[in-house]
């Protein structure tokens, strides 16, 4: 640990690196316009979410993994805040080469809030996603879903992982940051079939096994989704044509589907029963002179059996035969 110290007039400086934080080279430097005098302590701890952090004269920027960790529990916020009150910045705010505040923005904004003198470094190491990414997992007090889904976030669309395989991709991003590596399968997995689950899992509104739970379900569906649109797309053209153009979604073309299965079964079912009755009924009068004893004043109303009725009748028995040759039906 190195420690510089200025005259009474300038703050004193130590740079030492965050307990557990990945290695890297911190170097002190001061930030022109940073030196704010000193005013009354903040009532309450302020919230520290934002993508910027604004002293009294200069913004500072926050890097994109720094924001994803979540705000500071109330109880954490006022542990440190009287911790600062108490011993001062134990640990310097953490800048990257470019100014990109890496680490610290709670405890900067605690400084800001007691009107205390805050400290920066610079990181000098070759990775300041990773230190960013590292030093918050370590230092902050997180489930072990929530570093996971944290660290998943992070590691998401980056160079390394996109050459990398996945189950090799997973390995080294749990050996950089002491996840395991079954806690980043299931947060890699919450990602990839549950996104919208992915900020609630790291604000612990959801944990990690419930979100991957969910995600189950949701894979399930859409792969349930591309077979239905697959069969449609034999059985049911015009339905799954409706699905590609987005008039219905998977589920309704194929409730549509099962809708005209349900009702095809039902008219097979009439006309069967139908054609038992009366095909089988006429076939029994052969031969037995029943024609002989038709007398039109017991005829059914509205039912009258006239020749053209006979003529009709005829014809049906020609196409049902027609029919059944075409199924080679018995």
């Amino acid at each position: 640990m190195r420690t510089h110290s200025c005259s009474q007039t300038g703050p004193t400086y130590i740079a030492d690196e965050p307990r557990s934080a990945k290695p890297g080279i911190l170097q002190i430097i001061e930030i022109p316009g940073l030196h704010a005098q000193p005013r009354q302590a903040a009532r309450h701890p302020p919230r520290c979410c934002q993508h910027t952090h604004t002293t009294r004269s200069t913004t500072l920027k926050v890097h994109p993994i720094a924001t994803m960790f979540p705000p500071l529990t109330d109880e954490e916020l006022h542990e440190l805040t009287a911790s600062v009150r108490t011993h001062g910045l134990r640990h310097p705010i953490v800048l990257g080469p470019d100014g990109v505040l890496l680490d610290g923005r709670n405890r900067l904004a605690v400084c800001e809030a007691l009107g205390i003198e805050p400290r920066f470094t610079t990181y000098e190491g070759d990775d300041p996603d990773g230190y960013a990414l590292n030093v918050n997992i370590r230092q902050r007090n997180l489930t072990t879903g929530q570093a996971a889904m944290i660290a998943t976030k992070a590691q998401a669309g980056t160079e390394t992982n996109e050459h990398l395989a996945p189950e090799a991709a997973i390995r080294s991003l749990s050996e950089r940051t002491g996840v395991s590596t079954g806690r980043l399968e299931l947060a890699d997995f919450v990602m990839r079939h549950e996104p919208n689950l992915v900020d609630l899992v790291i604000t612990r509104a959801v944990s990690l096994d419930e979100a991957h739970g969910t995600a189950l379900v949701s894979k399930a569906r859409a792969q349930a989704s591309r077979e239905h649109l697959a069969r449609l797309r034999t059985e049911a053209p015009d339905l799954a044509d409706r699905v590609i153009t987005g008039e219905f979604t998977g589920i309704q073309a194929w409730n549509k589907y099962r809708e005209r299965v349900k009702e095809d079964i039902r008219q097979r079912r009439v006309a069967t029963y139908l054609l038992c009755d009366v095909v089988t009924a006429l076939a029994h009068t052969r031969g037995s002179r029943t024609f002989a004893k038709y007398d039109p004043q017991y005829q059914a109303p509205g039912r009258p059996v006239t020749r053209e009725t006979i003529a009709h009748a005829m014809t049906a028995l020609t196409e049902m035969g027609a029919v059944w040759r075409e199924r080679n039906l018995p």
